[in-house]
């Protein structure tokens, strides 16, 4: 049974990643996949609207959250890195002239070249490495969906997804063909690329737990006495960044995901990729 309503896929090479777990500490654990949040982030730099606010397209806060995602894919290794990492202030680094000549300036101090710096923490940080990834989006707004396409297939500027030297490569972009969708039913449904499932309540759901879980950010809003920022100089010291997670499991790749009663799940053949995704009311790889 075909599906209704456009969906994009965005294919993707990345030779580095580091989509950094908040909920680590005194190490920096990556996610495996990257969650919702990041992935606006990307579409909005490409669009040039990180605030909704942004050059020509304005498209609003609610309607960037409102987009319906689902990541797949995966990297060849995952390896360690001890680097010192900088604890900037919330207001941020800034340019200051100190001793008679302008220097990067933090928590107080300068960031370089003097013999006291500002505070940095050495820190083992797990990264990943050459990584390929499928990421399908859907909106009831199909001219929103080819706005981000336009701004994939001719971007503007060296766009990343993670940390910002964690360029990615646009491989492909195009709207899913109806011959390349069906959906179907069942208690099993074969993963062959790892992807994230949202399990309201995995206990009642889950016929088996041995999926790790993740609490992943999938909206993140900065907002000024409630208000969310229409540009970056508005964020300030009193700025709140607002963050909803939400729980989900990791599954594949090559796993079966398996459920106790049947959900319904949508199929997306793309040539020899096969993408498959949970589509019911509690368990749904649409974040």
């Amino acid at each position: 049974m075909a599906m209704a309503g456009k969906t994009l896929l965005i294919e993707l090479f990345q030779p580095f990643a580091q989509y950094r777990n908040p909920f680590t500490f005194y190490y920096a654990q990556t996610y495996p996949l990257p969650p919702k949040s990041t992935i606006i982030g990307m579409l909005q730099n490409a669009l040039n609207d990180w605030y909704g606010h942004g050059d020509g397209h304005r498209e609003g806060v609610e309607k960037w959250w409102s987009l319906k995602v689902s990541v797949h894919g995966g990297f060849e290794s995952v390896f360690w890195n001890y680097q010192q990492l900088i604890k900037a202030t919330k207001s941020g680094i800034s340019l200051v002239r100190f001793r008679g000549r302008p220097v990067l300036w933090n928590q107080g101090r300068p960031l370089y070249g003097f013999s006291l710096t500002s505070q940095r923490t050495p820190v083992s940080q797990q990264e990943l490495f050459n990584g390929w990834l499928y990421i399908l989006l859907k909106h009831k707004d199909e001219e929103f969906l080819e706005k981000i396409k336009n701004a994939l297939e001719r971007p503007r500027k060296v766009l990343s997804l993670g940390r910002s030297e964690d360029i990615v490569f646009i491989r492909n972009v195009h709207f899913v063909r109806e011959s390349e969708t069906n959906s179907d039913n069942a208690r099993e449904i074969g993963v062959i690329y790892p992807t994230y499932v949202y399990v309201k309540n995995p206990e009642e759901a889950l016929a088996r737990q041995e999926y790790p879980v993740y609490y992943i950010p999938i909206k993140v809003i900065f907002k000024n006495n409630g208000n969310p920022v229409r540009h970056k100089a508005e964020i300030s010291k009193k700025t709140f960044r607002d963050v909803e997670f939400k729980p989900v499991v990791h599954v594949g790749p090559w796993k079966y995901l398996e459920l106790k009663q049947e959900v319904t799940f949508e199929e997306y053949r793309l040539g020899e990729v096969i993408l498959r995704i949970p589509n019911g009311k509690d368990v749904s790889g649409w974040l």
